[in-house]
């Protein structure tokens, strides 16, 4: 018998689910900030992105998640950038990549949580590398298919490859539009790699094992797109010099926030 006075129970209160409510929100947030920063700089964007994600989720949740909604942004932003993109570069990277996902088809890999957030540290040290360390070009046809077999393989190892990406473009004669553009094309071949190598076996489990719901996914695509048009339009406000100096800075202050989550995770055991 209910108490007189005293107030009903709201039926459709559940903490558990408002919680999530706020985490998807949030993250929501974050692919906008995160789509306009790659928007202007090509990457740092998806390095950010990432941290986010495995913060919250399972890895592998975190790395389908990831891809998806880099497919949508890095797609976007290689519409909005089509003229520049060099298809030649593409087409090799593609290559590349097509050899890589055979290559992890064979192998079983499943990251935790502190291996994650250290690969996302030490990635950023590849920004540093003297441009006579490592004579790449991605114009030239060997290094174009080794980027995209590289990138690749270490886009499913720590769910970005931004750095490893941009040594393949520093010594190019490419403009920035041209660096991001092709860039983003490229990207969409690794990250559909990436979501099927952690995703297949998503599909088949019972529960999807963390994956936000399918709302989340339908509202980050247009904040991923906007996010690259905002991104564009500061683009065209950078000199060539601005744009490498700020990336290189980005990346850094990144790498150095996951090598301390990294260690954090190792010594919690």
């Amino acid at each position: 018998m209910r108490r007189i006075g005293a107030l009903p129970a709201a039926p459709f209160s559940n903490p558990i689910t408002e919680a999530r409510g706020m985490i998807y929100a949030i993250l929501l947030f974050v692919v906008l900030v995160t789509s306009t920063i790659s928007g202007v700089f090509g990457m740092a964007g998806g390095l950010m992105l990432m941290g986010a994600l495995a913060l919250v989720l399972p890895v592998s949740a975190a790395m389908v998640t990831h891809g998806m909604v880099q497919i949508v942004a890095n797609g976007w932003r290689g519409v909005l950038h089509r003229a520049h993109i060099d298809w030649r570069i593409v087409a090799l990277y593609g290559v590349g990549a097509a050899l890589a996902g055979g290559a992890l088809a064979l192998v079983a890999y499943a990251p935790s949580k502190a291996w994650v957030y250290l690969l996302l540290g030490l990635i950023p040290a590849l920004a540093w590398l003297p441009k006579d360390v490592l004579r790449l070009d991605a114009a030239r046809a060997p290094d174009a298919l080794f980027c995209g077999f590289g990138v690749t393989g270490l886009n499913v190892a720590a769910g970005v490859a931004g750095p490893l990406l941009d040594v393949f473009f520093i010594r190019t004669a490419l403009t920035r539009h041209q660096i991001v553009a092709t860039k983003a094309a490229t990207q969409v071949l690794s990250h559909l790699t990436k979501v099927a190598f952690y995703g297949a076996p998503l599909l088949t489990a019972a529960n999807q094992n963390g994956m936000p719901p399918l709302w989340f996914f339908l509202a980050a695509a247009p904040l991923a797109m906007w996010g690259g048009a905002i991104g564009r339009r500061i683009l065209d406000r950078l000199s060539d010099k601005s744009f490498l100096s700020w990336t290189r800075w980005i990346v850094t202050g990144l790498g150095a926030l996951y090598l301390a989550q990294a260690a954090r995770l190792f010594f919690a055991g």
